[in-house]
């Protein structure tokens, strides 16, 4: 993956997360969502302080809220899933209209709801101010076993490669008379994903066997070394330090 090739999610911008070092970024994502997941869902206020933090990003990252919005649909599903606990949570129950729900399934799916919504946000700024090459730099400098570091690399590579060779089998399918959106077409498409589950099989195994052959030990080289000041730091980790205080606070008060 050359240092050029850069993600859907990344936007090109000039901003002062753009600039900070990917460690620091990585680092400050991985402690915001940490102090998200430990506050209490009764704590309601500490989730208006954690959007806030998040909002203020997305304003210096210069990130246009369409395109967060576009890339935040993608926890509907874990949405859908919270909005059932209250139907078949236990508990007191209370009746909103012609339902009754659980009071603690309500604030089951609440607690669900905003942590999904705060957690994928900040991801989403991560990706979106850093390209994959410098976030998995950061992954290396952070000390993170290199296996993993590797293997994320390649499954961010060759999803995107799995991708584009679906949508160039679609359109060959579609060239042919066959539409994939009907059910009677299941037939052709279940034998596309196995030509393409083989095919990607076969690519990683070339892949590997070329990477064996120049010398690939299972750790891909660094081709810079650099250190991130102290001040760099604490600028970036100023809002997660905020996140980690609000945490300890309402999980003291609640």
């Amino acid at each position: 993956m050359g240092a050029g090739h850069a993600h859907a999610l990344y936007v090109h911008e000039h901003s002062p997360i753009h600039a900070a070092s990917p460690e620091a970024k990585v680092a400050a994502v991985l402690l915001f969502v940490l102090s998200v997941a430990i506050t209490p869902p009764l704590q309601a206020w500490a989730f208006g302080v954690y959007a806030v933090l998040l909002a203020s990003a997305l304003v210096v990252g210069r990130i246009p809220l369409r395109f967060f919005l576009l890339r935040l649909v993608g926890i509907l599903p874990f949405i859908l899933l919270a909005l059932m606990v209250p139907f078949v949570g236990s508990g007191e129950r209370i009746d909103l209209g012609w339902v009754s729900v659980s009071r603690e399934g309500l604030w089951a799916a609440w607690g669900i709801i905003a942590k999904a919504t705060l957690g994928a946000g900040a991801a989403i700024v991560l990706v979106a101010t850093t390209e994959v090459p410098a976030v998995l730099a950061g992954l290396r400098t952070l000390k993170v076993p290199s296996v993993l570091v590797a293997i994320a690399g390649f499954m961010i590579r060759y999803l995107e490669l799995i991708a584009d060779e679906m949508g160039r089998m679609r359109q060959a399918m579609t060239a042919r008379g066959h539409d994939p959106r009907w059910l009677w077409q299941a037939r052709p498409i279940a034998s596309a994903s196995g030509a393409l589950f083989v095919r990607a099989y076969e690519r990683g195994e070339r892949v590997h066997s070329a990477m064996m052959a120049r010398g690939y030990t299972g750790e891909m080289p660094v081709l810079e070394e650099r250190e991130t000041p102290v001040a760099s730091w604490l600028a970036v980790l100023a809002g997660p330090m905020v996140a980690a205080v609000v945490a300890v606070i309402a999980v003291v008060g609640s």
